[in-house]
């Protein structure tokens, strides 16, 4: 940004449902105070993805928007233009607003999600099982594919594009899967009790099991994980990543 644009005030903000919990708010509230930024991020709370256009006509200075649950992918129609790689994902988590008010879809998680899986890599990493077929998880799978990582769905309910159904997991081929990421909201907070239903006697050290949740820390499906001497990452630095590549987009 050069100095001029940055005196400028600029709002910013998360577009979700049921999203007072967000990480997005304090991260940038954090940001902006900590870089002399006179910008505001806040939470548009949306019962449907069609309050959106209210939102733009309605909120002066608005130059950026992250996308949450549930509407990663219903937001695509909604867009102007969508860059080449949330193209190919399908699920779009970040939003640029040009100055003609033009909404352009970019998607931050992947850059996110490789970017912190990548340090923990080792050789026997070859395959993962992606747990939830939300609009996150494509973004997961696109991470891996470029990673060069074999990977395959797991779903609640039979739908094109899923191998398995929790119900058909055994031990077997989660131990032939040294890689489990969870894209479910199961165990978020308040059902920090809750897990995903898997055979977690047959994790071992070779496994990474990785949670996309960050609120707790420490979830269930992670705390199986450790048990079992599995490396275990949580939601947060994809969340740190995906935010600045966000804000980097923003201030092209």
């Amino acid at each position: 940004m050069d100095n001029g644009q940055e005196k400028s005030k600029y709002k910013f903000g998360l577009v979700g449902r049921d999203i007072s919990y967000s990480f997005s708010r304090g991260y940038f509230a954090d940001k902006f105070e900590n870089e002399g930024l006179p910008h505001t991020y806040v939470n548009f709370d949306l019962q449907s993805i069609e309050e959106l256009d209210d939102v733009i006509k309605n909120t002066p200075n608005l130059k950026g928007l992250n996308v949450t649950i549930p509407y990663k992918e219903d937001v695509i129609p909604m867009l102007d233009d969508l860059n080449k790689r949330a193209r190919k994902i399908g699920a779009v988590n970040t939003i640029r607003i040009t100055r003609y008010q033009k909404l352009i879809g970019y998607n931050t998680d992947y850059y996110g999600f490789k970017n912190s899986l990548q340090p923990h890599l080792k050789k026997h990493h070859k395959r993962a099982l992606i747990l939830g077929t939300g609009g996150a998880s494509k973004a997961i799978a696109h991470a891996l594919k470029k990673l060069k990582i074999q990977y395959d769905y797991v779903s609640r309910s039979e739908k094109e594009g899923v191998k398995f159904l929790y119900s058909d997991l055994t031990d077997d081929i989660i131990s032939s899967y040294t890689i489990i990421i969870n894209c479910t909201p199961i165990g978020t907070f308040p059902n920090v009790n809750e897990c995903p239903d898997i055979p977690y006697e047959a994790i071992t050290e070779m496994h990474i099991l990785y949670d996309l949740i960050y609120n707790p820390e420490q979830t269930k499906f992670l705390s199986c994980g450790d048990i079992k001497g599995a490396t275990t990452i949580n939601g947060l630095e994809m969340l740190k990543l995906q935010a600045e590549k966000s804000w980097h987009i923003w201030n092209k």
